[in-house]
């Protein structure tokens, strides 16, 4: 009965929300995200355990999928290109991580493009028939060409290569938008299936954990942060805005997923555009 009447409650809060106008759903928004940064700067002392965490997740969400390939045998509802898209800014990653880092983040980096590799391998080969290549319809091209001409123009000024801090640039702008063939795909067929929402879900949590280390670091440091990298006075604006354009890009999904595990539903269901 305790439940029932909490999910009442919830389900009511949800409707309110939704009867509002845009103008009072980004205030609240705004509300939300900056008493869960206030939540987490006074939880959390050492701010880079949130890029760890981050792609800690990240991993985790690539294994439910794993999970969900080896145990159904079907990958309906996966988008291969945000997959490639994952493989691709995973592997530029990982390859200026052995260069500039060599930590923890190598580690997980290179967790994930295995996952990832494996992921892909299963739905171009061995689940293809399962695959509905007509709802993931979004062309490549739209996102990882822009990614590379920004990164040519805008990029860190360290004492590394040339070569390098454009495919660090690279790998930075192609993740904060490499979810978007995902959620085309889902908003194409409007209902999303367990283990992908829980996949993308992860997502979410990932880059707002991301995007949360970007803005305490810079309230920190009361802004210097954004100018700490030489003469690169474009380059950490710029990784700050890419992580909260990739987290603001997936909150409306994560309302609709918090919203569905609410309601107790296994299936996550949008809205029509």
């Amino acid at each position: 009965m305790g439940r029932r009447r909490g999910s009442s409650a919830v389900n009511k809060l949800f409707a309110w929300v939704r009867r509002q106008s845009i103008k009072v759903k980004v205030f609240l928004a705004v509300t939300a995200l900056v008493s869960s940064l206030l939540a987490l700067k006074l939880l959390v002392k050492d701010h880079s355990h949130f890029f760890v965490a981050s792609e800690a997740i990240h991993v985790s969400g690539i294994a439910v999928l794993i999970f969900k390939l080896t145990t159904q045998n079907n990958c309906s509802g996966l988008s291969l290109k945000t997959q490639e898209l994952t493989a691709i800014f995973t592997a530029v990653r990982l390859y200026c991580s052995f260069l500039m880092e060599g930590d923890i983040h190598t580690v997980l980096d290179f967790a994930t493009l295995v996952f990832t590799a494996w992921v892909i391998y299963m739905i171009r080969f061995k689940l293809r028939s399962t695959y509905i290549a007509e709802l993931d319809n979004m062309p490549l091209y739209y996102l990882v060409v822009p990614c590379a001409i920004l990164s040519v123009l805008i990029h860190p000024y360290t004492q590394h290569s040339f070569v390098s801090r454009i495919l660090w640039a690279f790998c930075v702008y192609l993740e904060s938008i490499s979810v978007l063939p995902q959620l085309r795909m889902m908003q194409n067929a409007k209902m999303i299936e367990p283990f992908t929402a829980h996949y993308v879900f992860a997502l979410g949590i990932a880059r707002f954990l991301g995007c949360a280390h970007w803005i305490l670091s810079v309230y920190d440091t009361a802004g210097t942060y954004l100018y700490l990298l030489g003469s690169g006075y474009f380059w950490l604006p710029m990784v700050l805005l890419s992580e909260v354009v990739q987290t603001f890009i997936l909150a409306d999904f994560c309302y609709y997923y918090v919203k569905s595990v609410v309601n107790g539903q296994l299936l996550v269901s949008l809205p029509p555009v």
